[in-house]
């Protein structure tokens, strides 16, 4: 496992975009969002992705960026909510860098969610997200780290990660 690189998982709405952007600052470390990756190589949101080309594709897609990001160290990279449940891609991860689960409640999630903007074509169906959370906690449960981001603000979080990765390097 090299600490020079963060991976931050979690289910849609935890929060891992707004933490890497913190945290990247925090580190001085290069921030990289996979969605904003996969969008820049498609050409498209990722929300016509799925609409247009289905989950499959975009799961491809997802996984060769993944693999573009695995060279550059001193990364912070927000996954997507899915991008740690293909057992290839946790295996990249957890090879790569140090994986930081965001973990959050159901309630906490919907309530960050905004459906109706169309971004996020899974959480369209709340029955359908609510199986998919529970689905993918078992998934989020191999992340090497796990953090309760349920209470916690952003900048705790990055301190409990700083001294994490302080108490690595120490060892």
């Amino acid at each position: 496992m090299r600490a020079d690189k963060i991976y931050l998982v979690g289910f849609m709405g935890a929060g891992k975009t707004t933490l890497a952007v913190a945290l990247g600052a925090r580190l001085d470390w290069r921030v990289e969002d996979l969605d904003a990756v996969i969008e820049r190589r498609e050409g498209a949101r990722v929300a016509d992705i799925f609409a247009m080309q289905g989950e499959s594709h975009f799961r491809a897609a997802e996984q060769a960026a993944l693999r573009s990001l695995l060279p550059p160290r001193q990364v912070v990279v927000a996954t997507g909510g899915g991008a740690f449940e293909a057992a290839a891609n946790r295996s990249l991860i957890n090879q790569d860098g140090v994986s930081f689960w965001l973990d959050v409640s159901l309630k906490r999630v919907a309530a960050r969610l905004r459906v109706e903007d169309g971004r996020r074509p899974l959480a369209a169906d709340r029955a359908a997200m609510e199986r998919l959370f529970h689905a993918r906690q078992s998934t989020y449960r191999e992340a090497r780290v796990r953090l309760d981001a349920e209470h916690a603000t952003t900048g705790q979080l990055v301190e409990q990660m700083v001294d994490w990765l302080e108490e690595r390097q120490a060892s």
